[in-house]
């Protein structure tokens, strides 16, 4: 099994899941019930467990397709891993052209299929996740829209985390968009930062990369003290300071020895970071029920994640 796992890249999964905790959250107040307008998570909404079916079919479906990305980068870069990474399980031998080519359908299809059981809005969210992946996967990776192909794919599965939320008045006026937004540009400049990550990479395209990072993290600093009836924003600030300190130091470590060592290291930070980010956005987000800790239970909860990936990443490479 160890090839196929490698080939899916399993430790990256658990950045998806991480996703759809934060849109299901942003848009339902997860434990709680839905956060409408004006109102505050804590001891005067019910705690129940809303949506519990929704909710995992929104997981399976994210989890799936972006498996099924992972896979079909290889299939879709057989030649160019042959040359630059013969490593790798497809030049390697160990998986079939095939089997990987079935495996990747296999996923997406089922990922399509949970969405599609969970809501319309669900269903189309989920097919333009798919249209974003193999637009990627097949040709984008290679042009310059490459980067901002693979953020419009963190982007929607955001948003595929808050698809329940089927009025749209509602979603535009909820903290989901803008957190997508962010995180979609983060990854922008971190999937810059990782276009040549086999070999020495140019210092101009990992500074160029840090910078879009850096504006992905202003969008979420930006989102974070400027939405009306937030307050008390200090921790999770402080919190998303350190990740962004954290992501600008191991970029400099990179800029200053570009070796592909250094770089697939400062990757391997990069997306673990995204658990992180995630757990800081729900922090704030519920913040105002510190009665009953819902804001840092969540966080722990979903920043838990970064455990199985890290542990996963010592035998199977997240690059």
């Amino acid at each position: 099994m160890l090839p196929y796992l490698q080939l899916l890249r399993l430790p990256t999964v658990f950045t998806a899941m991480a996703d759809i905790i934060l849109g299901f959250v942003l848009t339902q107040g997860f434990l709680y019930g839905p956060l409408t307008a004006g109102a505050v998570p804590g001891p005067a909404l019910e705690l129940s467990w809303n949506h519990p079916l929704e909710f995992v079919g929104l997981l399976v479906a994210s989890a799936c397709l972006y498996l099924s990305g992972m896979v079909f980068n290889d299939v879709f870069d057989v030649q160019q891993d042959t040359a630059e990474r013969p490593g790798r399980p497809i030049p390697s031998g160990r998986v079939t052209l095939r089997s990987a080519a079935m495996l990747g359908c296999v996923l997406m299809m089922v990922g399509v299929g949970a969405a599609a059981a969970v809501s319309l809005v669900s269903m189309v969210v989920a097919m333009l996740l798919v249209i974003a992946i193999l637009g990627y996967d097949s040709y984008l990776k290679r042009t310059p829209l490459g980067p901002l192909a693979m953020g419009t794919c963190r982007f929607l599965n955001v948003l595929l985390g808050g698809s329940l939320q089927t009025q749209l008045a509602d979603l535009l006026n909820s903290p989901l968009l803008p957190a997508a937004i962010g995180l979609g540009a983060y990854i922008v400049g971190v999937t810059v930062f990782a276009r040549t990550e086999a070999r020495t990479s140019s210092r101009w395209q990992l500074a160029l990369a840090q910078l879009i990072m850096n504006v992905g993290f202003g969008v979420l600093i930006w989102l974070m003290v400027s939405s009306p009836g937030r307050s008390a924003v200090g921790v999770s600030l402080a919190m998303l300071l350190v990740v962004a300190f954290t992501i600008n130091r191991r970029g400099l470590e990179a800029l200053r020895s570009p070796s592909p060592a250094t770089v697939q290291g400062s990757i391997k930070v990069m997306l673990l970071s995204l658990v992180i980010l995630d757990a800081t956005l729900i922090h704030w987000h519920l913040n105002q029920a510190d009665g009953l800790g819902i804001g840092v239970m969540h966080a722990i909860a979903t920043s838990l994640l970064v455990v199985p990936a890290m542990l996963l990443s010592r035998f199977i490479p997240m690059t």
